[in-house]
């Protein structure tokens, strides 16, 4: 295969994948908490037999998002946003602790209390079980307490507190499914600076204005490259055509 007929097929593929990184910023700009990612291009050489004459791109996940969301009132008891680089830790679908900003929480039918993408809350021994409640509160340092069913309007019992942990850009990786984990060898325990405010959600804090000027240019560089394929190959048949004639 011919060298420059290699690096713009491999250019075509890397805006793809850039491409995709892209549209799910987009996709996620109105999710709760959302942290956008990043991509980036890297030049690296062709390597074969000859003179190195070829430069390829390669693209990269290069890091997350940590800028904080805009934050919008709810008035909803169950609504939380999280302060500074503080998270909430979450139980993964594989039982893993995850991490996320996303504040949306609610209950289930057995009293589970999970976000809003149905992953339960983490507590001090677990993941949190609330009995029937009349009125829920949530204090700033996330401890949750509840009326009891069939109590006075002035007992309010503690049942547990949300594990909140304070974790920087280098502290965690993002995985497949949309949720935090802490990178290899980083142990990430509950931290009590880290506060929550009730009745507020932090939305995505995905650039929708950026992402779309992205995709734009992104489209523009992916023809770019389709282009160079066709030149290529018309550049083939004229030399095949020239070989015939000798």
């Amino acid at each position: 295969m011919d060298r420059a007929l290699y690096v713009a097929m491999n250019g075509a593929k890397q805006v793809q994948l850039h491409q995709a990184t892209n549209t799910n910023n987009l996709a996620n700009a109105s999710t709760t908490g959302f942290r956008a990612d990043f991509d980036a291009f890297n030049s690296l050489t062709v390597v074969g037999p000859g003179y190195e004459a070829r430069i390829y791109n390669q693209d990269e996940r290069s890091g997350i998002d940590f800028s904080s969301g805009a934050l919008q009132q709810t008035g909803r008891e169950l609504d939380i946003a999280v302060s500074g680089n503080g998270f909430i830790e979450v139980q993964a679908p594989d039982g893993s602790s995850a991490y996320t900003r996303a504040g949306d929480l609610h209950t289930t039918s057995a009293g589970l209390l999970e976000t809003g993408a149905g992953h339960p809350v983490m507590g001090n021994d677990g993941p949190i079980a609330l009995p029937p409640f009349e009125k829920l509160e949530v204090g700033d340092d996330g401890t949750i307490s509840i009326l009891p069913v069939g109590q006075e309007a002035t007992t309010l019992a503690t049942i547990d507190r949300i594990k909140l942990i304070n974790a920087g850009p280098e502290d965690l990786v993002k995985g497949e499914d949309g949720l935090l984990r802490a990178v290899p060898g980083v142990s990430l325990e509950a931290d009590a600076s880290v506060t929550v405010t009730s009745g507020i959600l932090e939305s995505s804090n995905v650039n929708t204005v950026s992402e779309l000027l992205d995709m734009i240019e992104l489209t523009r560089n992916f023809e770019m490259h389709v282009k160079m394929m066709k030149a290529i190959e018309e550049n083939d048949s004229a030399t095949t055509q020239l070989l015939r004639i000798n």
